[in-house]
């Protein structure tokens, strides 16, 4: 069963993790051509799966969403490195390849970003992007964030070293 809506976007749903999107997670973050543009080539089972679940989404360092539509979800979305003392996180997403060019990405992180400045009162979101996932830097952009360095040879990815783009974006800069 999904878990509760917590946040409502213009075209998805953000809704709580729940032990039964481990599938969902595990089936797709090992899709090769997501695990590329994630920089993560590491394998995901079940039991993996369970390990994120119990570690990052039942962590108190951030927040993790499903990100749905039409009851059926299509990503994740989440801030991470909560950093409280001065109000700044690290935001992540990603939708699956068969939902990707509908705008859920950019509808999912403008909602989460919306509460993380209004309702956790973040100061700063931040964002590392694999330079080759352009759509990523897109969703980004479309927020209103700014890059703000490149990490150079900072992940190896496919068998050799790729470079992060850094992106930040002010509570006072968010496009809504």
């Amino acid at each position: 069963m999904p878990g509760p809506v917590f946040l409502v976007g213009d075209h998805v749903e953000l809704r709580t993790v729940e032990r039964e999107d481990r599938e969902f997670i595990a089936r797709h973050r090992n899709d090769p051509i997501f695990r590329r543009l994630l920089g993560d080539a590491r394998p995901m089972n079940l039991s993996s799966a369970t390990e994120y679940f119990e570690t990052v989404v039942g962590s108190d360092d951030g927040e993790t969403f499903v990100v749905a539509t039409e009851d059926r979800a299509v990503g994740l979305v989440f801030f991470f490195d909560l950093d409280e003392r001065n109000g700044v996180a690290e935001l992540g997403y990603w939708v699956t390849a068969e939902a990707q060019g509908r705008g859920y990405a950019t509808d999912a992180a403008r909602a989460l970003a919306r509460y993380a400045f209004e309702e956790r009162r973040l100061e700063k979101l931040t964002a590392q992007v694999v330079t080759s996932n352009t759509a990523s830097v897109r969703v980004l952009e479309k927020l209103g964030f700014h890059e703000e360095g490149v990490l150079r040879e900072h992940e190896f990815v496919d068998g050799q070293r790729v470079d992060l783009r850094v992106f930040g974006l002010l509570a006072s800069e968010l496009e809504r």
